[in-house]
């Protein structure tokens, strides 16, 4: 297991390690600044940070010394070009007389992973996958993608088809609606094959390191449009894949917890309403054991508070056939914890999670038991072993 986690907070980085038998928070960077995301890169050791400054934008920030210092990194940016058809919320695509055209603007860095070494991705807010092929010295824009055939084909070139299915989030530090890369999986057999998943619209998969792209939603449900098995449109919270079993993945979606044990090629719901296990967005899954999962659920959209008032982490050994609640050691009575996608991580029996409340847990035993680490620290957005 890792001896730290990181935290990345509303108003800053956080290294949480044990020390005299507890856990302790200490902060390690970005003091009042927003930060997304916060991973360390597996080859390097290189610290990486997605932050929002509310002067300057969106930033990547990277440190070598374990986050002793901190330095910006080099910055990611649209090409010339690059635009999007832009949706109204609520809109109906197939009844806009023309399509709106809107130019690219890095709106937020929402998710960091890394393919073989020296191989970087981050996705990003309107839905582009940038690629850094030199250890995130440079970025380029994966074209395939933002020129899928399901958003309107090649915009640089013309009008493409005028029709776009990838609909928006308001997770932009704006709440601007545009799509939104919040997932990156890269299969540790093959890294040349790489899920992504899309709010809103899917999950897309590439066999050939980014050169083409397919669509991977078979089976998943909308309960929001009008066709609920229809193609695109759906709002994916959170996918990941077993490391040691790649063809198991799970997704955490708007309309329920779903599970494939082919690779995403068919997805199943394995929701269980009637014991609190539908609405939410994180997802954990076991790094040797591809069936088993953790999720931490939300009552519902409208209602982004706990289940009945009480906090609880649900685990699932049985690919989602069976859950139980996990609850011994978190509030049962009057907890209102929301707990975003990249808030929840395990690393081999321990669990760590913290809620936009600035509530901090951690789980030795895979979830049977919880300690609080801190109740103060700011809104957390993303949890990771380092």
């Amino acid at each position: 297991m890792s001896g730290r986690i990181l935290v990345g907070t509303r108003k800053g980085t956080f290294g949480v390690e044990r020390a005299g038998g507890k856990w302790q928070p200490a902060l390690l960077g970005h003091a009042g600044v927003v930060v997304n995301f916060v991973v360390r890169d597996p080859h390097t050791g290189t610290l990486w940070a997605a932050l929002s400054h509310g002067h300057w934008g969106a930033k990547l920030s990277r440190s070598t010394d374990g986050g002793k210092s901190w330095q910006d990194s080099p910055q990611i940016t649209y090409p010339e070009g690059a635009r999007y058809i832009d949706i109204p919320p609520g809109a109906d695509p197939k009844e806009l007389k023309q399509p709106a055209f809107k130019a690219a603007k890095l709106q937020k860095l929402w998710v960091i992973a890394f393919g073989p070494p020296g191989r970087m991705y981050v996705g990003t807010i309107p839905g582009g996958l940038f690629v850094s092929d030199d250890g995130g010295e440079s970025f380029a824009l994966n074209l395939p993608l933002w020129n899928h055939e399901s958003r309107g084909g090649d915009l640089f070139q013309g009008e493409g088809s005028g029709l776009t299915h990838w609909f928006g989030t308001p997770a932009s530090e704006s709440g601007e609606f545009a799509p939104g890369i919040h997932s990156i999986a890269v299969d540790p057999r093959n890294p040349e094959r790489v899920l992504v998943a899309v709010s809103t619209a899917g999950v897309l998969e590439t066999l050939d390191g980014g050169k083409t792209w397919r669509g991977r939603n078979r089976g998943l449900q909308m309960d929001y449009l009008p066709d609920p098995n229809a193609e695109w449109g759906h709002d994916p919270h959170y996918l990941e894949l077993c490391p040691a079993q790649p063809d198991h993945v799970w997704q955490q979606n708007h309309c329920g917890v779903f599970y494939s044990s082919d690779g995403a090629a068919s997805w199943k719901k394995v929701s269980q309403p009637s014991a609190g296990v539908h609405f939410g967005f994180p997802v954990a899954v076991d790094a040797e054991q591809g069936k088993t999962a953790w999720v931490v659920p939300g009552k519902s959209d409208m209602q982004r508070i706990t289940v009945d008032g009480g906090l609880f982490v649900a685990r699932s050994e049985d690919g989602g056939e069976s859950w139980q609640a996990l609850r011994k050691g978190l509030p049962q009575d009057s907890a209102y914890d929301v707990v975003y996608r990249h808030a929840l991580d395990n690393s081999g029996d321990t669990l760590a999670f913290g809620s936009t409340t600035g509530n901090l847990y951690v789980s030795e035993d895979r979830g049977e038991s919880w300690q609080a680490v801190s109740h103060n620290l700011p809104p957390i957005y993303s949890v990771r072993f380092d």
